[in-house]
């Protein structure tokens, strides 16, 4: 499988499921297609992906992990919508349109964020039963459920929203990242591993590759924050410098941070090498990272 075949199947099975699902909604269609206009919007769906990989690489059959990888691109378009709001960073543009918050008013926007999260649980128990262990359907959805709540992304959302315009320590910065922008992408990847079901020594590194993976993202997404434009970010640029907020571009400065970045990136080899495997989506991954912090 290539980058853009995942990206392109997961899109499809997004598009039916909302179909599936939308059907006989007439007094709720507005929540539907707010939930579909965030969800449906062109993304790298990055974790969606890393969650079918790591299933493939693991003798998993990535397609029957199918709506798994999409309640994680559902549960992303949740903290997307949140995170847009103007009670939290107030972004009018998201992957280069209006913020849902802008087409449908705030009020629809947060509850169809709410309405994601319950919806990206659902179809993990609608779709994945007599493909799995009942046990493990349910370790899963537990998962995603704590990554959703305040021991995940609302945790990190929280915390940020707190730290705003204030002096913070490194331990709290990496606390915000860990949560608000780690969480989702440990769940994907651990995910993928307990649907190929691993075995606990696998399934340890794998937690620590996610772990990094998380961190150098955060790292990524602070480093494009103030070296590219908004029409190449598909996002409001330059927002951290603009709100005060502390990133490790602002503690370690620009060329530091990029060091940490490529640093995480070697680390998440090695722990692939360790494990025998190779995975050339991965390397697409780190690829089309790096091309844009060399900017």
């Amino acid at each position: 499988m290539k980058f853009i075949e995942y990206k392109s199947l997961i899109q499809d099975n997004l598009k039916k499921y909302f179909h599936e699902y939308s059907k006989n909604s007439s007094y709720s269609s507005e929540i539907w297609e707010s939930m579909a206009y965030t969800t449906l919007l062109d993304g790298k769906r990055l974790r969606a992906i890393m969650c079918l990989e790591v299933a493939r690489l693991f003798n998993g059959s990535f397609l029957e992990a199918m709506p798994i990888a999409c309640s994680l691109e559902i549960m992303h378009a949740y903290s997307l919508i949140h995170d847009d709001l103007p009670s939290m960073d107030n972004d009018d543009i998201r992957r280069g349109k209006p913020s849902n918050h802008k087409v449908y008013g705030e009020a629809i926007a947060t509850l169809a964020g709410d309405a994601l999260i319950s919806f990206g649980a659902q179809l993990i128990i609608d779709k994945m039963k007599n493909k799995m262990p009942d046990d493990v359907i349910l370790d899963i959805t537990r998962d995603y459920l704590i990554c959703a709540g305040a021991k995940g992304i609302v945790a990190g959302q929280c915390a940020d929203i707190k730290a705003q315009n204030k002096e913070i320590n490194i331990d709290n910065l990496k606390y915000i990242h860990k949560y608000k922008t780690g969480a989702l992408f440990k769940c994907a990847i651990l995910s993928g591993a307990k649907f190929a079901n691993v075995d606990k020594d696998i399934l340890t590194k794998l937690e620590q590759y996610a772990d990094n993976f998380g961190i150098l993202f955060q790292v990524y997404d602070d480093i494009i924050d103030c070296t590219l434009t908004s029409a190449e970010l598909g996002k409001t640029a330059g927002k951290d410098k603009l709100e005060n907020k502390m990133t490790y571009v602002s503690v370690y400065g620009l060329e530091e941070a990029k060091n940490i970045f490529y640093s995480l990136i070697n680390e998440n080899h090695d722990i692939l090498n360790s494990l025998g495997i190779h995975s050339d989506i991965f390397d697409d991954i780190y690829d089309m990272l790096i091309e844009k912090v060399k900017k």
